[in-house]
């Protein structure tokens, strides 16, 4: 998706609950920098989601909000969830507001780096050797499979006991696209895949092998292809992590696996993720950019919450969305620097390195930004 330098490039902003605003606040900063220091133009909205637009609206995201979403260049999401809502029902849970923005805007393809940083290496439960360097990129399809499939739901048996329900179910069109982003992805990067699905026990694991195997003879000869069980993935993930590029995989192993990924780095409070739909008539696409931890209610307020996935989240947008490489890499380099001259959120704090909160980190990385820039 081309912006033109002299146009804003519009965005939609939704900060969502505990603390994202506090993170959010720190990317504003990196907008406010990229605006006086690099020419770039920004028009953004923003709007609350999940707890915040319960707490206002009565429901977790507005029709409104998914209007201003399909409007804009890219949507750039906080974090949503709070404790105090675990009453309501299921379909006014504050999560509510992230499913339905992927499944209006048709985002299918989530793209979940984890990379560690060099001066992150300790951080990590697992040994030095094992993490140093590790660059993994996992594409997880977000609009199928068993959270979306039907039937779904909470029966009552004849006996009075109760069944749960839920359905796993993907098309033949469903796992090429997301093979596609996979495949294209791995030409940027090494050029392997591994496809992981459940083929042993799982007829929809067994149709996902044969649809990406095909995919992969007719249009992508060139790049090697290999294919994992999800739970032999988890293993090899932890064994030797640096054996895998991109791993493209569907919705619920998906979300297992990048969650594992994540504490291979370190910290959730590091890694950034991208949602990508497909490409319209116009040749823009619809986006959505987070990080992948939670909502952290329990430090929320507290001015420590890491915001470096969700400015690595920003920098995802620049990359994908705007095409604005050189912006991207700066902030990637930024935060790497900022890490090496020792600085540390409560959650990497480790010792002989120097613990900030969630602003000074945001500060320390715009001044890097500026050194950067000179």
């Amino acid at each position: 998706m081309m912006t033109a330098q002299n146009t804003a490039i519009k965005l939609l902003v939704l900060p969502g609950d505990g603390i994202g605003p506090e993170i959010m606040r720190e990317v504003r900063r990196v907008i406010d920098w990229l605006e006086s220091r690099r020419g770039l133009s920004f028009d953004i909205t923003e709007d609350v989601v999940g707890g915040a637009s319960l707490a206002e609206y009565g429901e977790p995201i507005r029709d409104e909000v998914i209007e201003k979403a399909w409007a804009a260049d890219a949507v750039l999401f906080g974090s949503v969830g709070d404790p105090k809502w675990a009453h309501v029902g299921f379909e006014k849970r504050p999560e509510v507001a992230i499913l339905k923005l992927r499944q209006e805007l048709g985002l299918f393809a989530n793209l979940r780096p984890a990379k560690v940083f060099d001066a992150l290496v300790d951080a990590s439960t697992l040994k030095p050797d094992v993490v140093r360097g590790l660059d993994i990129m996992i594409v997880r399809e977000t609009v199928g499979g068993i959270y979306f499939g039907n039937p779904r739901g909470i029966e009552t048996l004849p006996d009075g006991s109760k069944r749960g329900i839920n359905t796993e179910v993907y098309t033949t069109s469903e796992i090429e696209r997301v093979a596609r982003v996979a495949f294209d992805l791995a030409r940027k990067r090494s050029n392997r895949v591994c496809s992981v699905e459940k083929c042993n026990v799982m007829e929809s694991g067994l149709l996902w092998k044969e649809v990406v195997t095909d995919v992969h003879a007719k249009e992508f000869p060139d790049v090697e292809l290999s294919h994992m069980l999800a739970d032999n993935c988890a293993m090899q993930m932890v064994r030797n992590p640096r054996q895998f590029d991109v791993i493209v995989t569907g919705n619920l192993f998906g979300d297992l696996l990048s969650d594992l990924a994540s504490m291979l780095t370190g910290s959730l409070g590091m890694l950034p993720s991208a949602t990508l739909g497909a490409v319209r008539e116009n040749g823009k696409f619809p986006a959505l950019y987070e990080p992948i931890h939670g909502s952290a209610p329990d430090i929320a307020g507290q001015g420590i919450a890491n915001p470096i996935a969700q400015i690595l989240s920003f920098a995802m947008l620049l990359r994908y969305s705007l095409n604005k490489q050189e912006e991207a890499n700066m902030i990637e380099q930024a935060v790497s620097n900022v890490l090496e001259s020792g600085l540390r959120t409560a959650d990497i704090m480790s010792e002989g390195m120097a613990r900030v909160g969630t602003s000074v980190m945001g500060e320390a990385i715009v001044r890097e930004l500026d050194k950067l820039q000179k």
